[in-house]
């Protein structure tokens, strides 16, 4: 019993030096990213300043770390909006300039048609027309909606008519449909994703 306890402890003890492993490592990982990241704020400052979204400089940061992590040229992944196609933009001050633009747009229109920030956010990755998706069912962004944008408009207009499926790791995916995303559907999870990402960004903006 007491060789059956001092094992249990052992193995408890292992445990929890593994889990405060991984924690420092996943901080360690954060801050590096985020010192990344934070490299361009005196351009995304610019670039919000100029397209008159000032106020959402942290969120414009919090793209970039879902984007890129700030180790890209292309940090915010503006290539596809503004050609067509990925790796025609070969300086980060016009990927910045692009990517501010369109979220620009994007903030703008969801305004005017009554939706919520977070979808806006999430047209980022969906592109425009997903914010009259929105605004035709209740304004919000939720899962279930973003789900269903990516399963029967983006998907299939891209080539995806059986509805094919890949993993993708994720703990809030996990949790939600087992980790699963559509075939040329987009990352539904992107709004949740780049909202837990701004939290990181405005709890860290003072070391930098």
């Amino acid at each position: 019993m007491k060789t059956t306890l001092r094992w249990l402890k052992y193995l408890g003890m292992a445990i929890l030096l593994l889990f405060i492993t991984a924690m420092i490592a996943l901080g360690v990982r954060n801050y590096l990213i985020l010192r990344q990241v934070h490299q361009f704020d005196q351009e995304v400052a610019q670039a919000a300043e100029k397209h008159d979204i000032s106020e959402y400089q942290d969120l414009v940061s919090a793209i970039i770390f879902t984007e890129s992590k700030g180790k890209d040229v292309d940090i915010m992944q503006s290539s596809e909006s503004v050609y067509g196609d990925p790796g025609k933009i070969t300086d980060t001050k016009e990927s910045i300039e692009h990517g501010v633009s369109f979220l620009a747009q994007a903030l703008k229109k969801a305004k005017e048609q009554g939706c919520d920030l977070w979808t806006a956010v999430q047209a980022y990755n969906f592109g425009l027309d997903y914010i009259d998706f929105i605004a035709d069912n209740g304004g919000h962004n939720t899962l279930k909606l973003a789900e269903e944008y990516s399963r029967d408009v983006l998907s299939p207009m891209l080539g995806n008519t059986d509805q094919n499926q890949y993993r993708y790791w994720g703990i809030r995916s996990l949790f939600y449909n087992g980790g699963r995303l559509y075939h040329n559907g987009g990352n539904l999870f992107y709004a949740e994703i780049v909202k837990f990402n701004q939290l990181k960004i405005r709890g860290t903006s003072f070391l930098f």
